[in-house]
């Protein structure tokens, strides 16, 4: 038989000139990022010891400096109101509560020893010095902040400051005020005390995490290259990587707001991604070694084609990452600050690092060999099979895949988009259980009411006329401003609640007080912001609260979601053109990609949105789903896709490079990469399901969804998809204007066509399809 050859691969400047293993990795033929690794490997190894200690203490303490904020858009009406509000009127903008009970269980909360001790709390609070705007039920007379039965009732105040310093108060101000105190029990709940237990349980969860997926990371490594020498390099890059980019999030704090999922997705995105890249140059490196190339050309030649990818596929991963810097809340664009950093952090320590360690092991990468692993036989063999049946029977793979791909995700249509709450917490935790409580047994939660700030100069009748209209609309309890207190339309009492204007402040003349009985993050009460904001009134007027803050965000993301979609595809499509010359499958890998996520998105609504194995995975579901989430979830998950596209890809295209047979280069492909994808994956999903094990709901969303769209993507839509659809277009898939194809190869992208390995059969001794 004799083999075909491409026309391209006869004048790529990439394909090899001989099939010696020597010829194309002699010392000419090293690049400059070769020549540096393997030049003083001993020093540039001391050198990274060094930044990486750096970076341990440099990186000491970021947890403290996250906040859990962030879901607010810059210059929204609710983000307008609630700055204004804030710094004329603090107390319609409380974050602590704090929840009093009689000590004795008999009495309630008008006893006068009760109302004595509280009166004496809420005196002592408002001295603080971190305190505004202290109001309680004692003092107001308010039944709004008194429970039906009258067993509790509620002191609110505002800590100033921002997320940060409203932390730090909140630490002293616990332990003094949580407790008893004479003849009452005090809780504190609240917006501040949600978020400050938020972050204890996520830092201390992402503790355990860690503790779950190194071993478990290290053990599959083991499996994977049957050798603990060549197991370790992988996760020594991934603990640099998290530790480098820890210093990098403490810097950038300095500077900006970061969330404190960041830190999670540092240790997912970390350890995943360097695990996935030194997985690969390792592997690929010990086949070089196996050639017979000496251990400076294997690194050589490594870097210069698997190097080569990994580098393009971090390029790619961080462009959909960055993505997220189209959006205006800092949740959203701190995460694509993490995203960023580490994914380049990872790509730099692993060819750079991880080159120098293989330099200075040498033939010893293969020591300490366990009986573990695949031993003998041919590997690939099961992968190239699997490939072959797939594309005989390709429109049958095809259609079936994608159909059980779109019914996956068939709950996504379903899905209803909220905001977290303190039902993200664990159930036992202080904050929930206050947040609850004003659920359960006051009329209306007073931490969920809207805020109207009314600006310019109403006449009395008119803004009696507004707060009585406002009054009326469905789920409103009842309307308390400048121009009295209103249920239903009609003014309950005389009272002109004075706290709530200003006369000597024109034009901001006060503000009116919307408590009301929907949920805070429902349809609900988004639908009430609406109607509120359409009320008309002959002054101006400007919404807050949690519901405004809910419909802001989620007009606000979906009018930058095209955007963020729109940098994703078009930056796919560019480097998959300069990677493979193909202008097809540009196309193919960006709808492909899409569907490998389907699955996620149909867990995530069926899951944590509708509450089915709410028991068994140990949190409460709220009937929505976190606005943002589902974005952060799409760029991630993804960018990881891309990860491990970009490496069947490029190996594809190698093959096809090398050989000149399409379907030959596509089993060839999938049968060099599909154990490799699949032991990544494996392990990133080790990672994403430790980080799922968190007890904060969202955390543990994005963890397990993620997770699952990982495994999906390798094991369904690598093995089965792709090669199917690739037999499907056939030689087509490589085709490019002349034009494009011209520039495609100036731009140098192109992998170096590998050269004949002992365990893998030529296509002299036999061919790969079957075909002579």
């Amino acid at each position: 038989m004799t083999p075909q050859t491409s026309p391209t691969s006869q004048t790529s400047p990439s394909s090899p000139t001989s099939s010696s293993p020597q010829s194309a990795a002699g010392p000419r033929g090293r690049g400059r990022v070769a020549r540096a690794v393997t030049t003083r490997p001993r020093l540039l190894l001391l050198l990274i010891l060094l930044l990486t200690a750096g970076a341990v203490v440099v990186g000491g303490g970021v947890a403290e400096r996250m906040s859990s904020g962030g879901s607010q858009i810059p210059g929204s009406e609710s983000s307008y109101a609630t700055a204004e509000l804030e710094r004329r009127w603090p107390a319609s903008q409380p974050n602590l509560l704090l929840l009093v009970s009689p000590r004795d269980g008999s009495r309630n909360v008008d006893d006068p020893a009760v109302s004595s001790a509280a009166r004496d709390l809420a005196r002592q609070l408002a001295d603080e010095k971190a305190v505004l705007g202290v109001v309680s039920y004692w003092q107001a007379e308010d039944t709004a902040l008194r429970a039906r039965d009258g067993g509790e009732a509620l002191i609110t105040a505002r800590i100033r400051g921002d997320e940060d310093a409203v932390d730090d108060a909140l630490e002293a101000l616990e332990p003094r005020y949580q407790g008893t105190h004479g003849a009452v029990d005090v809780r504190l709940g609240g917006p501040a005390a949600v978020r400050h237990a938020s972050q204890e349980v996520i830092a201390d969860d992402l503790v355990r995490a860690e503790v779950i997926a190194l071993p478990v990371t290290l053990v599959l490594l083991v499996v994977v290259f049957g050798s603990a020498v060549a197991a370790a390099l992988p996760l020594l890059v991934g603990i640099v990587s998290v530790l480098g980019t820890n210093a990098v999030l403490r810097v950038i704090t300095e500077f900006t707001d970061v969330s404190v999922y960041a830190q999670n997705l540092t240790t997912a995105l970390g350890l995943g991604l360097a695990i996935d890249y030194a997985l690969f140059l390792v592997r690929r490196h010990r086949e070089e070694l196996a050639a017979g190339r000496d251990p400076r050309d294997a690194v050589a030649v490594t870097l210069r084609t698997a190097g080569r990818t990994v580098l393009y596929s971090a390029l790619t991963v961080a462009v959909c990452l960055a993505s997220m810097l189209v959006f205006e809340q800092y949740f959203l664009r701190s995460l694509a600050y993490t995203g960023i950093a580490v994914v380049l952090i990872s790509a730099a320590a692993s060819l750079i690092a991880l080159p120098a360690a293989l330099v200075l092991l040498g033939h010893r990468v293969n020591a300490l060999r366990l009986p573990v692993g695949r031993r003998g036989g041919n590997p690939g063999a099961g992968w190239a099979r699997l490939a072959r049946l797939v594309m005989r029977r390709a429109p049958l793979f095809a259609v079936g895949t994608v159909a059980v791909l779109l019914a996956l995700g068939l709950p996504f249509k379903d899905v209803r988009f909220g905001t977290a709450d303190d039902r993200q917490l664990p159930s036992s935790t202080e904050a929930r259980v206050v947040q609850e409580e004003l659920r359960n047994e006051f009329p209306g939660s007073p931490g969920s009411a809207l805020a109207v700030l009314v600006e310019g100069k109403p006449a009395a009748e008119a803004l009696a006329e507004y707060s009585g209209e406002v009054s009326r609309l469905p789920y409103v309890v009842q309307v308390a401003g400048p121009a009295g207190r209103f249920v239903d339309g009609k003014r309950v009492d005389g009272m002109r609640m004075d706290g709530m204007r200003v006369d000597d402040a024109p034009p901001a003349v006060g503000y009116v007080s919307v408590l009301h009985s929907a949920e805070s993050a429902s349809p609900q009460s988004v639908s009430l912001v609406k109607k509120i904001r359409s009320v008309p009134a002959s002054f101006e007027t400007s919404v807050t609260g949690p519901a405004a803050v809910l419909a802001d965000t989620q007009h606000g993301t979906a009018e930058r979601l095209p955007w963020a979609l729109a940098v994703i595809a078009v930056t796919t499509l560019i480097l998959v053109f300069l990677l493979t010359g193909s202008v097809l499958l540009p196309l193919l890998t960006v709808v492909v990609n899409g569907l490998s996520l389907t699955a996620m998105f149909g867990a995530v609504v069926w899951v944590f949105q509708d509450g089915h194995l709410s028991g068994p995975l140990g949190f409460t579901p709220t009937g929505d789903i976190e606005t943002a989430l589902p974005v952060l979830m799409f760029c991630v998950a993804f960018g990881l896709s891309m990860d491990y596209g970009v490496f069947l890809v490029s190996r594809i295209k190698e093959e096809y490079e090398l050989g000149g047979d399409h379907r030959d280069a596509v089993v060839l492909g999938i049968r060099r990469t599909g154990g490799l994808i699949t032991a990544a994956a494996l392990i990133l999903a080790v990672v994403m399901v430790a980080i799922g094990t968190s007890r904060v709901t969202n955390i543990k969303m994005l963890g397990l969804g993620v997770g699952l769209a990982v495994l999906m993507d390798a094991m369904v839509v690598r093995a089965l998809l792709v090669p199917a659809v690739l037999r499907l277009t056939g030689r087509a898939t490589w085709w490019a204007p002349a034009p494009l194809r011209r520039l495609q190869r100036r731009v140098g992208l192109e992998e170096e066509a590998r050269t004949t390995y002992p365990d893998i059969p030529t296509r002299t001794e036999r061919p790969v399809s079957g075909r002579t």
